[in-house]
């Protein structure tokens, strides 16, 4: 099988040279082929795979080196790149799409060989963009109106998980609180998008990972979604995992993406998901603006107030000041992206990373710990949070767009095969 394989995909190759106009179908099995086989060198470079059988096998049996795969790839995003899409803006932006995913996967093969690049240069490399690069007097100035809100002696980092420590949800509790959260997050949605008929998803609450919630598409419309309880879950954390998990978050973009591009186009590469891919700025920062777009204004707070607050038995008397606390402290996401640029970099020990996120992101200790776990995992993956919720805000909302227009820019991204600079 693995002589065969490969001798055909040769054959293609040569074939396709003769050829005015690539057949691009072809091209994008020969994608998956490669993405898949990157698979058996990375464990985390696959997020979902749902496609034929036969092309993950092949790439078992063939079991490409690094190398083979680097080469292989260059030569796919040549081939690629000879297709003329005349005025056809969804072709345009498929082929696009198809060698911004190439040019990752060398960028991921770099990385997997320990070729580092510089973390500006790796994560436009691997997702399209980079992030701004904010000084210390940035944060300090957030952090001195949280000093206001929550005085007292002591590092302030301290004083805001003392107080946030009575709006943590208990354990026992978790369940009927994600579940109305999510079923929430799922009715809001439904009133502007339509999702494919018997999509679901399923929750597991875990322990022992480098990240706070995860969803793991499992092709159908079907999602398994992970909550970690390693530490306190806050209250506001049900919506934000409902909405970015789910919907319209990570599972309504996989369920959107495989009904509109893979089973009525026939776009076969969008079985697969690679997670270090501009796709991952898309799909990271669509779903925390979801949050915002499925409980504008004070919404969200109305809710959590109204329906979760009872059901985790938390007291809402602090309410107003928790939320405004919450709403600082969201300002300061951008200090994870400088405590991985300066860890990854080489410039932070991993304990003065770790440090930097308690005094500038306002992370618990233990959690900070954790986080420089995931910079180890993830690397640059960390500027499609924020950043990548920065880019997708401006397409949303360019123009002042009301929220019918919001919604409407919103379903056409999860829709497409826009990349990051689609959105621009």
């Amino acid at each position: 099988m693995k002589t065969r394989f490969l001798a055909l995909t040769l054959l293609f190759a040569l074939s396709a040279c003769g050829q005015s106009q690539p057949d691009i179908d072809e091209l994008a099995r020969e994608y998956l082929f490669l993405e898949l086989s990157m698979g058996l060198h990375d464990k985390a470079h696959v997020d979902a795979y749902f496609g034929p059988d036969e092309l993950k096998t092949a790439a078992e049996e063939n079991a490409l080196t690094l190398d083979q795969i680097l080469t292989a790839s260059k030569d796919l995003a040549s081939r690629l790149g000879r297709i003329s899409t005349g005025d056809d803006e969804m072709q345009r932006m498929r082929v696009d799409g198809l060698i911004g995913r190439l040019h990752a996967l060398d960028a991921r093969i770099a990385i997997n060989k320990e070729e580092y690049l510089d973390f500006d240069d790796e994560s436009e490399a691997l997702f399209g963009s980079r992030a701004p690069d904010y000084d210390t007097a940035h944060f300090q100035a957030i952090l001195d109106e949280l000093d206001e809100l929550l005085p007292g002696d002591g590092p302030l980092s301290k004083r805001v998980e003392t107080f946030n420590d009575q709006f943590a949800i208990p354990l026992d509790k978790l369940p009927a609180v994600f579940e109305a959260a999510m079923a929430e997050c799922r009715k809001r949605t439904l009133e502007h998008i339509a999702l494919p008929e018997g999509e679901s998803f399923t929750i597991e609450y875990v322990n022992d990972v480098p990240w706070s919630g995860y969803n793991w598409y499992q092709g159908n419309a079907q999602s398994l979604i992970q909550v970690n309880t390693d530490f306190p879950i806050y209250i506001s954390r049900a919506v934000d995992l409902g909405c970015h998990e789910g919907y319209p978050g990570h599972h309504t973009f996989n369920a959107l993406l495989e009904k509109n591009l893979v089973d009525d186009l026939g776009w076969i590469e969008f079985s697969l998901y690679p997670l270090f891919s501009p796709q991952s700025l898309i799909a990271e920062g669509s779903a925390n603006y979801g949050i915002d777009l499925a409980f504008p204004g004070d919404e969200r707070m109305r809710f959590e107030e109204d329906v979760l607050f009872p059901l985790a038995g938390l007291d809402a008397e602090d309410a107003d000041l928790y939320y405004a606390v919450a709403e600082l402290t969201a300002k300061l996401s951008f200090a994870g992206n400088e405590a991985a640029r300066d860890y990854l970099n080489g410039a932070m020990t991993r304990e003065e990373a770790a440090q930097w996120l308690q005094d500038y992101a306002m992370s618990r200790e233990d959690k900070s710990l954790q986080r420089t776990r995931f910079f180890d995992a993830y690397r640059s993956y960390v500027i499609n949070y924020n950043h990548g919720k920065a880019i997708v805000t401006d397409y949303v909302e360019r123009d002042e767009a009301d929220a019918d227009e919001r919604w409407a820019r919103f379903e056409k991204m999860l829709s497409s095969p826009m990349q990051p600079s689609d959105l621009r």
